[in-house]
């Protein structure tokens, strides 16, 4: 059941004295890691996501008669926004699609007034949105994320650098949980549920936002005919769906309820729809597009050189929660790194 009544506003972050100059720590680590693979590889990629599985034109409608306190920003009124959407699978390495991974959507709305976060980029009139298949990360902090990333860059150590880190048990228990979220065998990015799985403000409030997604199959209740051999099928099949028409996704939003079961520090904690119910807020739609004409690829190369930064936002949408102030840090580094393109503005050449 969708609250009526307003959110509660009593959420709170808990910052340490001496937390910023660690975020940075982790950040650079991240960077010499995104460093070692662009020697080994002759291409700065992404430090994380490095694969993308399409780029895609896309457009979000808010949606009217929203409650009240849902009014907030991008969706204080009813409009229809341009976007542009990666999808990607979360390792730093290009690999086979069958591989267990993250995978992670990238929303970048276009024709978004106010002013934004990121130094620099204050005047943009772009705001983003990334979000993974799981509603809650296996880390509760960055400090155990960068580990687990830091130890799994040379798998035969991994373990023991793990339990170096964390200690026998956390390292063991971390492990199981990042096993367990991953899951098995994916058949269709379009069919699955995407989720921002940490914090953000929505004006005076706290929430987490998801993408709840309208298809649930292709013909006769299975996914669109891709070769099962194809590194990319991920992608080809996305690509099948999208020659025959739209995707659209639901764009929910579930407000703070307290700390214990809807913390803003631990990020291990997933929000159940039970304690924080999900408003639909807009709708997401991948627009009838074909990946492979040149039209296709002028899209994806384009999201493939731009940055998608959840801090690339209003103030009224500020990530909240140590893992995101983590990725305040990381995010800057990484898109200096491989020299990002500039923000768009939606006047780009795409023929």
């Amino acid at each position: 059941m969708v609250p009526t009544m307003s959110p509660a506003t009593d959420w709170k972050e808990i910052v340490l004295p001496d937390e910023d100059a660690r975020l940075l720590r982790h950040a650079e680590a991240l960077r010499d890691i995104q460093r070692r693979s662009a020697a080994r590889t002759g291409k700065v990629q992404r430090a994380l996501h490095a694969k993308a599985n399409a780029g895609l034109l896309a457009e979000l409608t808010v949606l009217p008669n929203l409650a009240e306190y849902a009014r907030v920003g991008l969706f204080a009124a009813p409009a229809t926004y341009r976007a542009y959407v990666r999808f990607s699978n979360g390792s730093g390495q290009v690999q086979h699609d069958e591989k267990p991974d993250v995978r992670g959507v990238a929303v970048k709305v276009l024709g978004v007034p106010g002013k934004k976060i990121i130094p620099g980029l204050e005047d943009a009139t772009t705001q983003d949105f990334l979000l993974i298949k799981s509603a809650a990360t296996p880390f509760r902090n960055a400090d155990e994320f960068v580990a687990l990333v830091c130890a799994t860059e040379r798998p035969a150590l991994a373990i023991p650098r793990l339990i170096a880190a964390l200690g026998v048990r956390r390292a063991f228990s971390l492990v199981k949980k990042l096993a367990g979220g991953l899951g098995g065998k994916v058949a269709s990015l379009a069919t699955l549920p995407y989720y921002s799985a940490l914090p953000i403000k929505y004006g005076p409030y706290a929430c987490h936002y998801a993408l709840a997604p309208q298809d649930r199959a292709g013909p006769s209740g299975a996914p669109y005919a891709t070769s099962p051999a194809s590194r990319q099928h991920l992608g080809e099949e996305l690509a099948e769906r999208l020659r025959r028409g739209p995707v659209t996704y639901d764009f929910r939003v579930q407000f703070y309820v307290d700390d214990r079961r809807t913390p803003i520090e631990d990020a291990s904690v997933e929000w159940l729809e039970t304690d924080a119910p999900f408003l639909t807020v807009a709708r997401l739609t991948l627009l009838q597009q074909d990946t492979s004409s040149s039209r296709g690829r002028r899209v994806a190369d384009l999201c493939e050189g731009l940055s998608f930064d959840p801090w690339h936002t209003t103030a009224d949408f500020r990530p909240l929660g140590n893992m995101m102030r983590a990725r305040s840090h990381a995010y800057r580094l990484s898109t200096q790194e491989r020299g990002a393109l500039p923000e768009p503005d939606g006047t780009e050449p795409l023929g």
